[in-house]
């Protein structure tokens, strides 16, 4: 009786994030830099963009290892962890990312690669992801998800970028007839100063409403940075921090949600060669 109490009331605080994902936790944004800024993040190029835009890969120079830790609503059974890798090559670059979500009666695991490069203004890259999703008492499926995006540099102040999710259409599972979520994201970042960025981004799956992001970072002492953001329906509150010593850096954000509580997310990233 009481694994049927835990079931129920576990499914009941999952629900909101099953309806936005149809099934596909992979969906959530990786990385405490893009949850400071609302996860306006299409236009960023660090290596968590092997998670939120593989296409912004082809914008990145150094090779950089990542890992993070998301904490949601203070349930354990919510978290995620995820690790991934972008390594630069004179013949484009190479991202790899693996993730963790859930607990024991509902779990999903990702592993996914992908391939971006840079041509004159334009990078675009592509991405493919094996998702395991795991059910107590229901079993074990598994479906391949593929996606690809770009950004383009518009200016020295002015960067565009987009990415579609899950352009296959994959379902759960053959035997299921729910598909995964396909998901289209656009969006600009603006830089008016070295200090200063400003991201705004539209995101629309492509059977639920769209809704709209705005973030900003700001460097105000040297190593240090923050953030914030806002996103819409329903709206969401994003703050962060920043703190990059020589190859390391350490993000840190904070994401509330009006009806269920506050989310945490830590993240670090680790620079290590040059190609």
């Amino acid at each position: 009786m009481k694994f049927i109490l835990n079931a129920f009331s576990y499914l009941i605080l999952i629900a909101p994030y099953c309806s936005y994902g149809q099934n596909g936790s992979e969906i959530f944004a990786k990385g405490a830099r893009s949850y400071g800024m609302a996860n306006a993040h299409v236009t960023l190029a660090d290596a968590w963009s092997v998670f939120n835009n593989p296409g912004a890969m082809g914008r990145m120079s150094t090779s950089t290892a990542v890992l993070g830790y998301d904490h949601r609503l203070g349930l354990n059974e919510l978290t995620t962890l995820g690790a991934g890798a972008v390594i630069a090559t004179d013949k484009g670059n190479f991202g790899i990312g693996l993730s963790h979500y859930g607990g024991e009666l509902f779990n999903q695991q990702a592993a996914g690669i992908g391939y971006a490069h840079q041509m004159g203004i334009a990078s675009f890259g592509i991405k493919a992801t094996y998702l395991q999703t795991n059910i107590a008492g229901y079993g074990r499926t598994g479906a391949p998800i593929m996606e690809f995006g770009g950004t383009a540099v518009l200016g020295p102040k002015l960067i565009f970028g987009a990415h579609v999710y899950n352009f296959t259409r994959s379902q759960l599972s053959r035997d299921s007839q729910d598909y995964l979520p396909t998901i289209i994201k656009a969006g600009l970042s603006y830089k008016p100063s070295k200090k200063l960025l400003i991201t705004m981004e539209a995101e629309k799956d492509i059977l639920l409403p769209p809704f709209a992001k705005i973030g900003m970072e700001y460097n105000f002492i040297n190593r240090f940075w923050a953030r914030c953001g806002i996103r819409t329906n329903p709206s969401n509150f994003h703050f962060g921090i920043g703190f990059k010593p020589k190859q390391f850096r350490f993000d840190y954000a904070v994401a509330q949600n009006n009806q269920l509580g506050f989310t945490h997310h830590v993240s670090l990233n680790y620079t290590f060669a040059s190609p």
